[in-house]
């Protein structure tokens, strides 16, 4: 399987990225430009964490704008699986790939610490090799990641079952201790935690690599059943 980890102006996790892919998964990865037209090639899309932009005017607002994400929305309504975290689920929001928006941590201080998750759908591409209701710890970094949607919006969230992971213990006053959501379809996941930095022991732990196996697992079976 080959990854795009995407790079904006201000991406300070692609690297995180890139090393969860190559050394820890043992897949294909590249990094690709802001400005690239073409993702054809790549089977997953990756938006990695950082300030893009240095977080003009809101979170991911002009990295929406970027060529690239045309071929992001391009390869997410194919059925590519699309993984935004932090920065790259902000950017999500943004470019309408998943509904919701961020809003500053209830605190107003950027945070960054280890922290509790439950996986509570692990019926997607993204979760599936995790056990249902597993917890998991996966570390946070970031000063936006309150996230909240309307009524409407929630109640459509839980109704397709599209809430995949929630904080045990809130760190950031997002609605209904969201952490991570997938869209309707289930192949684009945004969640603010960083599974990239928790795919080995020497890292304090290595509960996120279960989320990049299960991204290829799926892949994997769905190109045999393809061939």
């Amino acid at each position: 399987m080959k990854f795009a980890v995407i790079v904006f102006p201000g991406s300070n996790c692609d690297v995180d990225m890139y090393h969860a892919i190559k050394d820890e998964l043992g897949e294909e990865v590249e990094y690709v430009w802001h400005d690239t037209e073409n993702l054809d090639q790549y089977d997953g899309i990756l938006l990695p964490g950082g300030f893009s932009y240095g977080d003009y005017l809101r979170t991911g607002a002009i990295a929406r704008f970027s060529k690239v994400m045309q071929e992001v929305v391009k390869a997410a309504k194919a059925g590519k699986p699309v993984l935004g975290v932090c920065n790259g689920f902000q950017i999500l929001l943004e470019s309408g790939l998943l509904p919701g928006a961020m809003r500053r941590n209830e605190s107003l201080k950027f945070i960054c610490r280890p922290t509790q998750l439950k996986v509570v759908n692990n019926e997607t591409m993204f979760s599936s090799a995790y056990g249902d209701g597993e917890r998991i710890q996966i570390p946070i970094a970031h000063g936006e990641g309150n996230y909240y949607c309307d009524e409407e919006t929630l109640e459509r969230l839980k109704a397709n079952n599209q809430i995949v992971f929630t904080y045990e213990n809130n760190p950031n006053g997002s609605l209904e201790n969201i952490a991570g959501v997938v869209n309707e379809q289930g192949n684009v996941l945004g969640m603010m935690p960083h599974p990239e930095r928790a795919v080995d022991e020497l890292l304090g732990g290595a509960d996120g690599l279960k989320l990049f196996q299960s991204i290829v697992k799926q892949w994997r079976e769905a190109n045999v059943v393809k061939a």
